[in-house]
């Protein structure tokens, strides 16, 4: 049986010692083009290859890498994005984030966001609270509307999915009409980080990659938020996006995805 508490530790061991990486590679060069204009940086590599090796070794559980893949078809895997919003990362923009979580039968058990260029690294196990630093946070509440905003991540359009660029951009404009004012990060985890703290009352994702949402997900559980597949769905680690946030915020997105999908 996984220990949530004790692999929660080792997570956080393993993020520590990648984080000095990271802050000293910020504005590395591209280094390997993927698909759609997309790159990775050679700091990209290195972090994921430190947290493959620390995490299989100490836990015996197989990991699952952005870049260098591995098999999702476990009851138990680690989800590596060694660095979310590489673009960012690229440019010296300091929006971008480490993330790492374990799934067991598909969801996550243990979560961590490290966003070091902001000194912020945000934890959870499925029966903790949402630990900030180390401290926990208190549960999220629904936020002033007149300062409400959300986040908005986007990645390119695969052939298959529903979500047509025509659609992201209607999408957008939609929800620029509510109270909620939509924000691009660049980064799906600074997304979804910044909603589990309460910074963004919400947050959608239309990445269909578990790396971009799995560890995002947990947090915002732990800190009692709402979180949905795009349809309204549970999330589980075959869903096409989140929508994520307080009620009201995860009401709000909600509905204005119904209406764009209803015009179809």
């Amino acid at each position: 049986m996984t220990d949530p508490s004790t692999m929660l530790r080792i997570a956080e061991s393993a993020v520590s010692a990648a984080e000095r990486s990271f802050i000293h590679g910020l504005g590395a060069d591209p280094h390997q083009i993927k698909e759609r204009g997309d790159f990775a940086t050679k700091v990209d590599l290195e972090i994921e290859e430190k947290l493959r090796s620390s995490l299989s070794d100490q836990t015996g559980i197989p990991v699952y890498g952005e870049e260098s893949g591995g098999d999702l078809n476990r009851d138990r895997v680690w989800i590596v994005d060694p660095i979310d919003g590489t673009a960012n990362y690229a440019a010296g923009n300091p929006l971008c984030a480490i993330l790492l979580s374990l799934l067991v039968e598909g969801q996550p058990m243990v979560a961590v966001t490290s966003i070091p260029m902001l000194g912020r690294r945000l934890s959870a196990h499925v029966s903790s609270p949402l630990y900030l630093n180390g401290r926990a946070l208190k549960p999220l509440r629904d936020p002033d509307k007149m300062i409400a905003q959300i986040g908005f991540s986007s990645v390119a359009s695969p052939l298959n999915s529903r979500y047509s660029s025509q659609v992201r951009q209607g999408l957008l404009a939609d929800l620029a009409e509510t109270y909620l004012r939509p924000r691009i990060t660049g980064s799906v985890g600074v997304d979804l980080a910044f909603t589990a703290q309460g910074i963004f009352g919400g947050a959608l994702s239309l990445s269909p990659n578990v790396w971009d949402n799995a560890a995002g997900v947990l947090l915002i559980r732990a800190a009692g938020g709402v979180v949905t597949g795009t349809e309204g769905e549970p999330w589980t680690m075959n869903s096409e996006g989140v929508i994520a946030g307080n009620a009201e915020a995860h009401k709000a997105i909600m509905g204005t995805m119904n209406k764009i999908l209803n015009q179809q």
